[in-house]
């Protein structure tokens, strides 16, 4: 990272996990990977039906690329008993670079989901062969006989996450979006090839926070001011196996907005559109602007094959004293999404590539 008190330089930003949607969708939401700074998305497969194979992964890429051709889209399939290991060859020659895992039902489009680890060892066996990833969504599902809810379903999860590191120690493995210090603890206890996403809006909140509050609610949710102190303090320490994975998860307005009886609100925060911004503003607020660029480029680069280059642009931000967040949002019916921190005010803006910030 370069740049003086007014500009910062970072080296072709990453979001190593992004939902981009399709259809009409998609046509909105696509340009703000661009528009938020980055020049890589990651992108998750649970769409409607899933990304299960190397056909479907590629024709979704291709999509994106009609939309926006100048971000490098990194393509995931969705874990599924239809994933076989000799699928799973095809698309890592296809370069296709993860797979997804979701617990059946935690979250958005995962009824597909799975419920048992051990039927996939063939599969991660030739993941780890393959040199592919595995993404998982740390949480298991809410039971009652197990006293498991929103807010225990992570620390749950991590043993999960041990045996498996244990049992394919070379498979990289990506804890998803952690949410609290159990899950901060347990990968920096385990091997190099453990790494973990971070949110930019669980560096901003808590329980307190979506609480009553749609906007807010993601899944998972934000936990206790314990949990996102130690978000923070990970990546104030700069440590390299953490990295920026936004989660960008846009609904329409009508499904966050509301809700019912017998349909609750949409879960997912959206934050694409603001996001190295974001990602800038907050970390400036707990002292880590100087790990902006390992964060955010450096170390999810590194950990996916995936390095800087001289060559990369980079994205510049400019210091901004009164940037608010518009509330009106972007796109109309179906499509009209509300982002992440409306109504707020950023301390950064991204700068034009065509303007002159040389001084």
């Amino acid at each position: 990272m370069s740049g003086s008190a007014e500009t910062i330089s970072v080296s072709s930003p990453a979001d190593f996990h992004v939902h981009l949607r399709q259809g009409e969708l998609a046509q909105v939401v696509t340009p703000h990977v661009r528009q938020g700074g980055f020049s890589l998305a990651y992108v998750m497969p649970n769409l409607k039906p899933p990304i299960t194979n190397t056909e479907q992964a590629l024709l979704y890429r291709a999509q994106l690329q009609a939309i926006d051709p100048a971000v490098e889209y990194l393509m995931t399939l969705y874990l599924s008993p239809e994933l076989t290991p000799e699928e799973v060859r095809k698309a890592a020659r296809a370069g296709i670079v993860g797979v997804k895992s979701y617990p059946r039902g935690v979250t958005t489009n995962s009824e597909g989901g799975i419920e048992s680890y051990d039927a996939y060892d063939a599969v991660f066996a030739a993941m780890e062969e393959a040199g592919m990833v595995l993404n998982l969504h740390g949480e298991v599902p809410s039971a009652a006989a197990t006293n498991t809810c929103v807010l225990n379903a992570e620390p749950a999860f991590l043993p999960h996450l041990r045996k498996l590191h244990a049992k394919f120690p070379k498979l990289r493995i990506v804890l998803e979006h952690a949410t609290t210090r159990a899950a901060v603890e347990c990968v920096k206890s385990l091997g190099d090839t453990v790494a973990c996403t971070i949110t930019a809006h669980h560096l901003a909140l808590t329980v307190d926070d979506w609480a009553g509050q749609a906007w807010h609610f993601c899944k998972p949710v934000a936990k206790y001011p314990d949990d996102r102190t130690a978000l923070q303090e990970v990546v104030r320490e700069g440590h390299p196996r953490f990295f920026l994975g936004s989660d960008s998860a846009p609904h329409p307005f009508e499904t966050k907005a509301t809700a019912t009886p017998t349909q609750p609100c949409a879960a997912g925060v959206y934050t694409s559109p603001i996001l190295l911004p974001l990602v800038a503003h907050l970390l400036e607020s707990f002292g880590a602007l100087d790990k902006l660029e390992g964060f955010v480029s450096k170390h999810g680069r590194a950990f996916y094959r995936r390095p800087v280059s001289e060559s990369d642009k980079r994205a510049v931000l400019r210091r901004a004293s009164s940037k608010v967040v518009g509330i009106e949002g972007y796109g109309a019916g179906q499509t009209h999404v509300v982002p992440f921190w409306a109504g707020k005010t950023i301390g950064w803006e991204m700068v034009e590539e065509k303007e002159d910030v040389s001084g």
